[in-house]
């Protein structure tokens, strides 16, 4: 296949063109900016959000695959989830029609649903709705946490506890996530290709492990050869407060919706196994491949 590939210059887009290039597929990978270049990948200049500046290069191509995140706006950049999640969604959505592409694949995100409190679930729930009422042949992912050697989150988190021995914990604590493998997440995409049986489905891909935030801590710790941190408790209703007064320096490490995710949870189950027949990898054996070499 001939494959369109919006927001694949970043993490997950790292192992989903590795995937889809080991399956024999080509691909036309949108880049706006300064990009790696890829062995194999056609690069199309263009920005998601200006239709026109890309949608000419969907000609030809059997599906298109919607990669395009953010977890953090940036309103005074012209980054927002409006942006990023809704437009850019439509406008590919708009232009695989223009250009009679059969297939599209969408990236959303675990937890979200009608009526959520942040503006992220809200703005992806949006998303999909926008995916659904479309007359292509869909399939929507909701991935947990997403780790791998170049993963945000886990990083940081080892990052701050190679300087300390000291890791803050908001409230309690013991607020569960199912970390899934970007390895495990690219396999589902690009079987997703050739499994009829996806088309028009939501999957929900979570990993093998249900970790509270303090166990994922202990995990980190263990993979950089380290005892286990300090966790002092922050009281959760002063973080409330506090947060929102903070979260527009760019360094400061976490937002409100980000906060409110959190204490969400971010598991699920396991239907989406028996479909694309493979076992997702566990997060202690998976963070342990990168951080220890770190």
């Amino acid at each position: 296949m001939r494959i369109f590939v919006a927001g694949g210059t970043g993490f997950v887009g790292e192992y989903l063109v590795r995937e889809l290039l080991a399956n024999g597929h080509s691909i036309r990978l949108l880049v706006h900016g300064r990009s790696i270049i890829t062995e194999g990948v056609e690069r199309i200049p263009g920005d998601v959000t200006s239709r026109k500046s890309f949608a000419p290069a969907l000609e030809g191509c059997d599906a298109v695959i919607n990669l395009v995140g953010i977890i953090r706006e940036f309103p005074l950049r012209g980054i927002t989830f409006a942006r990023l999640h809704q437009q850019a969604t439509a406008n590919l959505l708009t232009a695989a029609a223009d250009n009679g592409v059969r297939r599209y694949l969408q990236m959303s995100a675990l937890g979200t649903r009608p009526g959520a409190v942040s503006a992220y679930h809200r703005t992806k729930w949006q998303a999909e709705q926008a995916v659904r009422d479309c007359s292509r042949e869909w399939t929507i992912f909701r991935p947990s946490l997403i780790f791998g050697p170049h993963d945000s989150f886990i990083n940081m988190l080892a990052r701050q506890m190679r300087l300390a021995q000291v890791m803050p914990v908001i409230g309690s604590g013991s607020y569960r996530l199912q970390p899934i493998h970007a390895d495990d997440v690219a396999r589902c995409f690009a079987r997703a290709l050739i499994l009829p049986e996806t088309v028009g489905q939501t999957y929900e891909l979570c990993g093998a492990d249900r970790l509270s935030y303090e166990e994922l801590l202990d995990l980190i710790a263990a993979a950089l050869g380290r005892p286990k941190p300090w966790k002092p408790h922050l009281p959760l209703e002063l973080m409330k407060l506090a947060i929102p007064l903070l979260q527009n320096i760019p360094q400061f490490p976490i937002t409100r919706d980000q906060l409110q995710m959190l204490l969400e949870e971010n598991i699920g189950g396991d239907e989406w196994q028996k479909v694309f027949g493979f076992t997702p990898r566990g997060v202690r054996e998976g963070i342990a491949e990168y951080l220890s070499k770190a």
